[in-house]
């Protein structure tokens, strides 16, 4: 096996690294930074919660989120429209 992954690298692969889409001897050197690198392990743990909170933003389930102006919403509204 190659030796462990420089922190650049880990950070380049690191999303195909959490979706399990390297090869098992990459994983595995993956596996050995993150064991030896505090830095990086504490880089994955943020990815990893920050992957999923963006995954929940967007779940069907949420409801609408109350106390917003009405005035804000069509403000908003009128604004994301293109002009003509």
């Amino acid at each position: 096996m190659k030796p462990s992954l420089t922190c650049r690298e880990f950070v380049e692969f690191l999303d195909r690294y959490l979706c399990r889409e390297l090869p098992a001897e990459t994983s595995a050197r993956f596996d050995a930074h993150l064991a030896c690198c505090p830095t990086c392990s504490a880089y994955a743990s943020t990815y990893r919660e920050t992957v999923a909170l963006a995954r929940r933003a967007f779940e069907a389930d949420d409801a609408p989120v109350s106390g917003v102006p009405e005035e804000l919403v069509l403000a908003i509204l009128a604004a994301s429209r293109p002009t003509t």
